[in-house]
């Protein structure tokens, strides 16, 4: 039975396409946000760094309950003299103990300590509460490198399919052209044109695929995927993300930044802490209490010895000392007060910039859509013209390549308003709420 070549070649050639697609991996906006929050280095370690400061927590809540604690000592004596230093002679020789026994068990119930302990708590609780306001933020700053990423993949897959589109018609103007010059009907000079174009085109062709790649692998890098996983944006579900309900004023970004949230909150720490340092001048007070037991073998046993009591300390030279430490905290709250009025005022920046930027892009989309129009007619003209032996082959190339920058351009302006609409989330802290993310 003899088996058809191009039969062969054509399972081959079906074979390798079906690997190509299966390289291919379509990947929604939300599937590959969720997915960086869930695996990337930066989430991992902004997740650490809270659940530090959660034990950090914990560990200061634990002053307020009492030390207990217990100890026990067995001892081996060697020839134990012992005289008691009475008066009355004793008839008989003191016993000479060769062990002894001594438990103990201490306890110790802090009472008052200068308000040293509740503020360490709001302290440390604020500071808590702001490494998760920061946690927050770096899932966000996550998210929007991701949509960038993922907005590059598209742009540069997109100009890629108009680059190809655009290829296979100026390589058939050149097969025409090269019929047309053999019979005489054009120059050479207009061939040579047609086929510098398909060059220039090819090398646009090159670069786009070179984006694609490096961006292919910045993206699987975020996402934890494996480097050789193609990933394709679905045109569908890209322009089904809605970009509705933007954001217009900066009162928004005030009140939902993290960063901003973060730093007020270290600032109430600080002001936690110079009650602390205030706490210095104050003695402290605390509910003692004790058992002890002991057995000296042959001698003496001492059981159920209890006590209680208070005990109170006080440091003097905490009064001249502790002024440092209260002027440290002091310097370190208006720190922080700062730098809650830098950042307010670089968000405030940073909002407006990005309305700005969200508005040009919208406007910008709007000139695209007309110069596609008019990019359309012009080329339509000019090919009428040409055919028709009124225009010289310049006016074809020139509006073919006007024609593709005009589709290009028109295609990468959407997808610039998607992304600058969610940059204007981002900026102004309602990234997480768009996606649902904070149920991830």
């Amino acid at each position: 039975m003899k088996i058809n070549p191009l039969l062969l070649f054509g399972i081959f050639f079906i074979g390798i396409s079906s690997i190509e697609a299966q390289e291919k991996t379509s990947l929604t906006l939300d599937e590959a946000v969720k997915l960086a929050w869930e695996k990337s280095n930066e989430v991992t370690l902004a997740n650490t760094k809270v659940n530090s400061k959660k034990y950090e927590l914990q560990e200061v809540k634990n002053n307020q309950y009492p030390d207990i604690k217990i100890s026990g000592q067995y001892q081996r004596l060697t020839k134990a003299s012992i005289d008691m230093h009475n008066d009355e002679a004793s008839a008989e020789p003191m016993p000479s103990p060769d062990q002894a026994l001594l438990g103990m068990a201490t306890l110790s119930l802090p009472i008052f300590s200068g308000f040293k302990i509740q503020n360490s708590i709001k302290a440390y609780d604020n500071l808590y509460e702001a490494e998760s306001a920061y946690a927050a933020k770096t899932k966000e700053d996550v998210a929007l490198r991701v949509i960038t990423y993922y907005t590059a993949l598209y742009k540069a897959q997109k100009t890629l399919d108009l680059l190809n589109e655009n290829q296979k018609q100026a390589k058939q103007r050149v097969t025409d052209f090269t019929e047309l010059e053999k019979n005489g009907i054009i120059p050479r000079n207009d061939l040579l044109k047609a086929q510098l174009l398909v060059s220039k085109t090819q090398l646009s062709i090159d670069e786009a695929n070179n984006n694609i790649n490096n961006i292919n692998f910045y993206l699987t890098t975020l996402l934890k995927l494996d480097p050789n996983v193609k990933l394709a944006v679905n045109e569908g579900d890209f322009f089904s993300l809605k970009t509705s309900n933007a954001p217009s004023s900066d009162a928004v970004a005030l009140e939902n930044r993290k960063d901003l949230e973060a730093i007020r909150l270290q600032q109430k720490a600080s002001e936690a802490n110079i009650k602390i340092a205030k706490a210095g001048y104050y003695p402290t007070l605390a509910l003692l209490g004790g058992y002890t037991a002991l057995d000296l073998k042959d001698f003496i046993t001492v059981k159920y010895a209890m006590n209680f009591g208070l005990g109170l300390s006080y440091d003097i030279s905490g009064l001249y000392k502790n002024s440092a430490h209260v002027k440290v905290a002091e310097s370190q709250a208006l720190e922080a007060k700062s730098s809650e009025a830098i950042l307010t005022d670089r968000i405030k920046n940073e909002v407006q910039k990005s309305l700005e930027d969200y508005d040009l892009a919208i406007n910008q989309s709007v000139v695209y859509d007309e110069a596609l129009q008019q990019a359309s007619e012009n080329y339509r003209l000019v090919k009428d013209k040409f055919d028709n032996g009124l225009s010289d082959t310049n006016d074809l190339v020139e509006a073919d390549v006007e024609h593709l920058n005009a589709k290009i351009n028109t295609a990468l302006s959407k997808a610039t308003i998607i992304q600058k609409y969610y940059e204007l989330l981002s900026v102004s802290g309602q990234l997480s709420q768009s996606f649902n993310l904070s149920k991830i």
